[in-house]
């Protein structure tokens, strides 16, 4: 057995390190570095979780191509199982453009390549049960995966006692509820950010936002804010927390990072709050350099981190 399936997006992604300013039509702008790295949340989790010396397998699909074999080998290098990563003979891997800008959020660009061909049923109930938590990154990017069998896969892995996790991918405002009201009631951790959260409920309070979630049926949301921290609203707790002091250089993957340590903190059976100082330490560690895996704190260094580090965390 596993300790966690990591389903959904996976990506290539081109790096850069961050540039005075972004270039204007025809402009040249210099960067000192530039990376070809992991990228999608199923991939960035199941990185990160390996890192921290957990068993983590990527379900998803990467192109017959040169990113493709890219994405694999570096996946494989970081210990993480790719038996259930499919190759698509119609389309090429997913790559994402990232563009770092100094003083600024970054920027993407974006194509869905073979991850369009994802539809959910690839997680048979045999693999949901080979681990005890099944993640699934990139939700409501992809038309071809539909709620029904997303909630049934959620449903079949409750049943067998396996915690559910739920993460998203929000491009454009639209309305998601029909693609979420049928998944959240069988979610035991929905992980959305402050902007995907707006961009769905329309408000931007994230305790308003995570307690909409909550209503809808998800267990534990926790709504992300960037360096203003996160919320949290479970059955009996509405925490809110802070956030670690980094010096920052590409927030790329701080999310999937955030949701790799917090996922740390369940699976060593620790209670909310540490799950709370966990994610937030892994998120913090990876914004220290470029890529979305490249920095992120090894389980020993994690530990010394919290240890070491204050997290401010308030009852609301």
């Amino acid at each position: 057995m596993g300790d966690v399936l990591c389903a959904g997006i996976v990506v290539a992604d081109h790096v850069c390190e961050p540039v005075d300013h972004v270039p204007g039509p025809g402009e040249l702008v210099l960067t000192s570095r530039m990376e070809l790295c992991i990228g999608g949340c199923a991939s960035n989790v199941a990185v990160d979780l390996a890192k921290l010396g957990l068993k983590a397998a990527v379900v998803g699909k990467v192109g017959r191509d040169v990113l493709g074999r890219f994405v694999r080998e570096a996946l494989q290098a970081a210990g993480v199982d790719c038996r259930y990563l499919a190759e698509s003979i119609t389309r090429d891997t997913s790559g994402t453009l990232v563009i770092n800008s100094s003083g600024e959020d970054r920027r993407f660009i974006h194509s869905i390549g073979a991850n369009g061909e994802f539809q959910g049923d690839e997680v048979t109930p045999e693999l949901v049960r080979s681990s005890r938590v099944l993640y699934l990154g990139g939700y409501c990017l992809i038309d071809a995966t539909s709620p029904e069998k997303i909630a049934t896969m959620f449903q079949q892995a409750q049943q067998a006692g396996v915690t559910t996790l739920l993460d998203v991918v929000i491009a454009q405002p639209a309305d998601y509820w029909p693609r979420l009201r049928p998944v959240l009631p069988f979610t035991d951790v929905f992980f959305p950010n402050n902007d995907e959260a707006q961009m769905i409920t329309g408000g931007d309070d994230p305790l308003v936002q995570a307690e909409e979630f909550h209503r809808a049926g998800a267990k534990t949301v926790v709504v992300t804010c960037g360096p203003q921290g996160a919320v949290l609203v479970t059955g009996n707790s509405k925490l809110r927390s802070g956030s670690y002091r980094v010096q920052f250089v590409d927030g790329t993957g701080s999310g999937d990072a955030f949701v790799a340590g917090y996922v740390y903190g369940l699976i060593n059976q620790h209670d909310v709050h540490a799950c709370l100082r966990y994610g937030s330490a892994l998120g913090a560690s990876c914004v220290r350099t470029t890529g979305a895996t490249t920095g992120v704190f090894t389980a020993a260094e994690l530990e010394a981190f919290v240890e070491s580090q204050e997290l401010s965390i308030t009852e609301l």
